[in-house]
């Protein structure tokens, strides 16, 4: 921090500051507000719940023509409310359920990078399935944001680790919208 504060010594402060925050944000020291009106639900859709996620994304090892890659397989997670008491899960669909009994199944309509380069990107869901009549019940989009980890492994996916599995820890925040009101 010295050799900066000397190189910035005749450089006005504001200025310093503006260069010191530019190159954090670069180096992903501080998150980046991401773009979320690529991934917003319709308007008009009300917010019906928003849960915490906490689980792993679940990747494959799988040979492609003339390479190997790890494959996205599905997701496992716990879902909870504001108080930090587990509400739901989240697994393969994918799909999400409510301790309720309410279970929604989405298809990904929208995607949008997340702001920090090692997390898995922001959807946005369209409902095409229900079961039960709690709190996912009239549940038409999902949406998901600020999420952290889940990329897919950086380690060798090659002959000799055909099939293995690779789960990487994430998080990220679920929010549950109605279909648009018709005015």
């Amino acid at each position: 921090m010295f050799k900066l504060r000397q190189q910035f010594r005749s450089v006005p402060t504001n200025t310093a500051l503006s260069v010191v925050a530019g190159i954090l944000v670069g180096t992903g020291a501080f998150p980046v507000n991401a773009d979320q009106t690529g991934v917003a639900p319709p308007q008009g859709s009300a917010l019906l719940l928003e849960a915490p996620a906490d689980g792993v994304q679940i990747y494959t090892c799988e040979a492609k023509a003339n390479f190997f890659e790890w494959s996205f397989k599905a997701p496992e997670a716990n879902l909870f409310d504001k108080q930090g008491r587990q509400i739901g899960t989240h697994f393969a669909g994918p799909t999400w359920k409510m301790a309720d009994g309410s279970e929604i199944v989405g298809e990904v309509i929208a995607k949008a990078d997340a702001p920090e380069r090692d997390a898995i990107q922001w959807l946005l869901l369209r409902a095409k399935a229900h079961q039960g009549q709690g709190i996912l019940g009239e549940a038409a989009f999902i949406r998901r944001m600020g999420t952290k980890g889940g990329i897919a492994p950086a380690a060798d996916c090659n002959a000799s680790h055909v099939s293995d599995e690779a789960r990487m820890r994430y998080s990220a925040i679920y929010q549950f919208f109605s279909a648009p009101k018709s005015k």
